[in-house]
């Protein structure tokens, strides 16, 4: 990518930015080396894995980088089996941990989500849990080294401390016996040896080792002779400690060398996490999304924010090229935001080329190019003696040279800086030029015979930023298909130039190019009408889309209240039959006791009698139940898939869910429940004569509304979203609709998942798919319908 365009763009600032979310020097480095990839495949894996990385910060918050430094100096010193220092063995040993902790942080569950290419970078992380306990076990801080080491290094400490208490006792002693001869009642140390401040008139009478004395000469440090074995052992004591310690080091050194491969691999897998989980944290703060990215030049930015400006005041632009057209040619008044809709345009191409995600909608569109030129702004030279066209045509000439059907250029006032004919003239050709390679530009100018040349050619198509002549302020929105109008004579008389100044003016323009004013003007009145009651229809839709929901809703609860009345009545006959069974079994059970100590065979055989009588009289009020709550009718011989039958043993409607198979038994839906039921014991699902004309009543009535082709999800959970999308399809169904669209949104998947396992057992349901560029991707399931 050439430097220009990412100097003039910007595209530096945004990576400064960045760097601000970055926890190591290392992940600095990375993201200064960073720069648009050169194919496609790249670009994609690199926002894919910048999209993951989002989506963990929102699912399992934020990534254990706790403690993490940059340790490539510590690792460049380990490489060539040098003695590492505390504070780099420590940074080494949490980088470890970090590592460790990562693996667990991007582990998941079987019902999670999968996060594949940050869980492949995670694969070449390899736990060093021995090692990093070592370090952590023996280092406590830069300077410090624990005294559980070694046990070698916590007996010379422990005899260490038991001298020191010894020679302070000593010291004492020495202080109140020769208090009169010192300076004060106090010991210190030089050179790690104890000594008393004497003063200087009193040497003699301390004898002694002098190690010192005051600047003003009248105290010496006198090390009494009493003193200088225990000081010597305390002296041998420290030397061995610092040899121990320096002996540990060493070893653990050494440790670290011998896994120097891991170690080092493990830091590079770190440092690249790093970088990738500042790019999420920035798309986190600046409300960026993935944008879809293609080979074929479209370009479809969906109110697009560019991200340097603040959000507070920044205006969305929506942009787009590549399909009907390859050209954009943007007119239209100063400060209305021509520029910025450009360099919105490239800086989000190159942040998205980068890996970057782009603060725009969902479902933006970026196209893959190998090089993006930028002639923007003024560049003239007092030293190289260019004038502002010289130096907007030397990049010109350069764009020229190297552009071709990958390319996308971006020009800011094309022709400007010279005579309006000659330039308007030039910029035609240039324009024209670029077009036949296809070259894909957006170009802003002020000449209206750009304007015409957009209207008569082909791949070519204006567009303006609106302008309000009411407050005399650029609304900064950019309509596509309109060319602007400069607005110069409104402007002018808005601000209070005089009336006959304004018609002299127009009287010098021909008849033909105030024509072709009053048509941009009459186009763009027509323009901004037409999305007004575009927005108020779409109202009035949501509106009465709202209110159809509420009365079906309302009526789903009636016939679920209704049916669930019946289903508890039916419950509560079938107990009372059964009670009364168990208490006539149980009466003639005391019958039978009562004859087996004296009734006669007579009295047993009228018993017996009786209890048959009541038997049958009980099993004709149960058939006669299940007469009702069932269809009478022979057992179904041949099912379909999807078809709704009667199971008895239920009493309820289930569905079929697979055919018969060798055993004569299906796999059919009863609510939440799959169970295997036997063909024969499956009846067909008839409706009464009442609910015939009921349904057929409301299918005519709702096959007479009219129904949406598609159904947008976004922004609901899943037990709703599946909710509203079997209610739509039942209407879709009765409205005789072919295909319908079900927008879920891309996401993290969990939206579209269930209404994947809702549309795999839908009886209205023949077929379904992702949808395909153009009908929403990954974020839309196009459905067949029966």
């Amino acid at each position: 990518m050439n430097e220009k365009a990412l100097r003039v763009l910007e595209y530096y600032k945004i990576k400064n930015m960045i760097k601000n979310y970055t926890q190591t020097s290392a992940g600095k480095d990375l993201i200064d080396a960073l720069k648009p990839y050169d194919n496609i495949y790249e670009v994609k894996e690199h926002l894919e894995e910048t999209r993951e990385a989002l989506q963990l910060l929102a699912k399992k918050g934020s990534p254990p980088f706790e403690g993490l430094y940059d340790v490539r100096e510590g690792i460049s010193r380990a490489e060539k089996a040098s003695t590492l220092m505390p504070g780099q063995l420590l940074k080494i040993a949490n980088m470890l941990r970090c590592s460790r902790r990562f693996k667990d942080y991007v582990s998941r569950k079987e019902e999670e989500e999968s996060f594949r290419v940050i869980e492949d970078i995670c694969e070449g992380l390899v736990p060093l849990k021995k090692l990093e306990d070592e370090i952590l076990l023996a280092v406590v801080s830069e300077e410090e080294i624990s005294d559980k080491a070694s046990t070698t290094l916590y007996n010379i400490r422990r005899a260490l401390k038991d001298k020191n208490a010894s020679i302070k006792d000593k010291v004492n002693s020495l202080i109140r016996s020769n208090s009169k001869f010192l300076q004060d009642n106090l010991y210190t140390i030089r050179g790690d040896r104890y000594v008393l401040p004497v003063k200087a008139e009193h040497k003699g009478a301390v004898p002694g080792l002098v190690h010192d004395q005051s600047s003003s000469g009248s105290t010496l440090f006198i090390e009494p002779m009493g003193l200088v074995n225990l000081n010597n052992e305390i002296k041998e004591l420290m030397l061995k400690e610092k040899a121990e310690i320096e002996r540990i080091l060493a070893e653990l050194s050494g440790k670290v060398y011998d896994n120097i491969v891991v170690v080092k691999n493990n830091a590079n897998i770190i440092w690249e996490l790093d970088f990738i989980f500042a790019k999420a944290r920035f798309a986190s703060d600046t409300n960026c999304t993935c944008p879809s990215v293609n080979d074929k030049g479209i370009i479809d930015i969906v109110e697009a924010r560019h991200p340097l400006i603040d959000s507070k005041v920044v205006m969305p632009i929506s942009a787009y090229l590549g399909r009907e057209f390859t050209s954009l040619v943007i007119t239209g008044p100063n400060t209305g935001g021509k520029t910025v809709t450009l360099k919105t345009v490239g800086l989000l191409h190159l942040m998205a080329l980068s890996g970057i995600m782009i603060p725009a909608r969902e479902n933006s569109t970026v196209s893959f190019f190998k090089e993006v030129y930028a002639d923007i702004g003024d560049e003239q030279s007092i030293e190289q003696s260019l004038s502002t066209f010289s130096s907007h045509m030397k990049n010109i000439v350069n764009i020229i040279e190297k552009a071709d059907d990958q390319s996308l250029a971006l020009f800011d006032e094309l022709g400007a800086g010279t005579d309006p004919t000659e330039g308007a003239a030039l910029a035609m050709s240039i324009l024209e030029n670029l077009r036949s390679r296809g070259t894909r530009i957006v170009a802003t100018t002020h000449y209206s015979e750009l304007k015409g040349y957009a209207l008569k050619t082909t791949g070519v198509e204006n567009a303006s930023v609106e302008f309000d002549v009411e407050t005399l302020r650029p609304t900064y929105r950019l309509l596509i298909g309109v060319p602007g109008k400069s607005n110069a004579f409104e402007i002018s008389n808005r601000l209070g130039l005089p009336e006959y100044i304004i018609n002299t003016a127009r009287e010098n323009i021909s008849t033909d190019t105030l024509k072709f004013e009053e048509l941009i003007q009459s186009l763009q009145e027509k323009s901004i009408k037409a999305e007004n009651d575009a927005r108020i229809s779409e109202g009035l839709r949501l509106e009465a889309s709202k209110l159809k929901e509420k009365y079906e809703e309302k009526l789903f609860n009636f016939q679920k209240t209704r049916d669930n009345a019946i289903i508890n009545a039916q419950r509560e006959a079938k107990r009372l039959i059964k009670e009364a069974k168990e208490e006539a079994d149980e009466i003639l059970k005391n019958m039978r006791e009562l004859e087996r100590l004296g009734y006669s065979s007579e009295a047993r055989q009228k018993l017996e009698e009786e209890r048959k009588r009541l038997k049958s009289r009980l099993e004709n009020v149960e058939d006669s139940m299940n007469k009702k709550m069932e269809d009478e009718g022979e057992g179904l011989s041949e099912v379909k898939e999807g078809q709704e039958v009667f199971l008895p043993s239920l009493n309820q409607k289930v569905i079929v869910l697979s055919k018969a198979d060798s055993r004569g038994e299906v796999l059919v839906q009863a609510g939440i429940m799959k169970i295997n039921a036997k063909l024969k014991d499956l009846r067909a699902s008839k409706l009464t004569q009442e609910e015939k004309k009921e349904r057929k009543k409301r299918e005519v009535n709702l096959n007479l509304k009219s129904v949406s082709s598609s159904i947008d999800l976004r922004g609901m959970d899943s037990e709703e979203a599946v909710y509203n999308t079997d209610k739509y399809l039942d209407d879709a169904y009765r409205a005789g609709l072919g295909e319908v669209t079900i927008v879920h949104g891309k996401g993290t998947g969990i939206l579209r998942q269930a209404i994947n396992d809702m549309l795999k057992r839908h009886p209205h349901v023949k077929s379904y798919r992702l949808g395909n560029y153009g009908e929403g991707g990954t974020g839309a399931t196009v459905v067949e319908l029966k």
